[in-house]
């Protein structure tokens, strides 16, 4: 079992309060991710889980017992740091195995152990080598492993894929989906990169000083945000914002006079200062006829797709997301149209209305 609860959770430094009041259910064998912008607390909270940062208030449980005051070796619990930590005079076999020999348990239960995680990690040519000699995401799979090789309850992840490369992030992304597949174990992740946390997690706990926005899935954070802060932070390219104030019948009014009816949405739900949020693959575009007129002013084309920047007048920038499109480019004239379907509509308190 390993179930993770936080109840009414909190820590300060002096009089600065860095988490404030999280309460969490995080289910047996879920992969949750922590996400948020620096210094919100996720990698804090991470460590309180672990026991290697205690709470101010609060309690932690897992796998169904209560550990606010257990030390962390005592916790059930095995972390991977964004620094490797792998001791460079041993070999990966003994790297692996440290922890297993530190527990004082017999040689072949060790080796047996550590031949079946380096099986799972691929890591069975390299267990006479020194760290050293490995390339970066290899010695991030001998990290994993010391952890795996100790069986923990719950495994924590504190931004482990930072240091490397981009097309190796990548890679080693799929290889721990993969390998919480084969382990069906509760594995918590700590990440800023919300591609990261959309692409790896079962549910994500979007953070934002010290509080939780939004606990969710990521198709759920995607569809319906319940905030504007969620609403720009998930996603790439991020949210169209629009300012928006009540129309006529229920209607919003944009700041071009353009008026829509948002489904779902009341007179006495809308508030004078609004924002509509448009996703950029939620705007269509033409030659010749649209809701706004607008200038193309920068066009980043990947193949599949393109980003259009839009200057609207009254507007500001829009960004489009147009797929296989080859017709615009850089200071063409644009006409952007969107459907009220696909629409947010945030109010004054910057808390989803629709």
């Amino acid at each position: 079992m390993g179930q993770v609860e936080l109840q009414n959770v909190k820590k300060s430094f002096g009089s600065v309060d860095v988490i404030k009041d999280i309460s969490l259910d995080i289910k047996d064998g879920e992969f949750v991710v922590f996400v948020g912008p620096s210094g919100c607390g996720k990698s804090t909270l991470l460590r309180m889980i672990s026991g290697l940062e205690t709470m101010s208030e609060g309690t932690v449980g897992i796998a169904g017992r209560d550990v606010t005051d257990v030390q962390p070796s005592e916790r059930e619990i095995a972390m991977v740091f964004q620094s490797y930590a792998l001791f460079p005079h041993i070999s990966v076999r003994d790297n692996v195995a440290f922890g297993l020999k530190i527990a004082g348990l017999p040689k072949e239960e060790i080796d047996a152990k550590v031949a079946k995680t380096s099986e799972i990690l691929g890591l069975e040519k390299l267990l006479d080598r020194k760290p050293r000699e490995l390339s970066g995401g290899q010695q991030q799979r001998v990290a994993i492993g010391r952890a795996i090789v100790r069986e923990p309850a719950v495994f924590l992840f504190d931004e482990p894929l930072s240091n490397l490369d981009a097309a190796l992030r990548v890679q080693m992304r799929i290889e721990l989906i993969k390998l919480h597949a084969s382990l069906d174990a509760t594995m918590i992740y700590v990440t800023h990169d919300q591609v990261e946390a959309m692409t790896m997690a079962e549910r994500i706990v979007v953070l934002r000083d010290g509080r939780v926005e939004q606990f969710d899935t990521p198709v759920r954070l995607y569809d319906r945000p319940q905030n504007l802060f969620v609403a720009g932070f998930i996603g790439s390219p991020k949210m169209n914002f629009v300012k928006a104030s009540p129309g006529e019948s229920g209607a919003v009014l944009l700041a071009n006079k353009v008026s829509k009816s948002i489904p779902g949405v009341v007179q006495d739900q809308l508030t004078p200062n609004m924002q509509l949020g448009i996703r950029p693959e939620h705007i269509t575009y033409s030659h010749d006829s649209g809701d706004w007129q607008g200038t193309v002013t920068v066009e980043e084309q990947l193949g599949s797709d393109a980003f259009l920047y839009v200057d609207v007048p009254e507007i500001g920038q829009v960004t489009v997301r147009a797929v296989d499109e080859r017709s615009f480019t850089r200071g063409d004239t644009i006409f952007l149209s969107f459907d009220p379907e696909r629409c947010h509509l945030f109010n004054d308190d910057e808390q989803r209305i629709n």
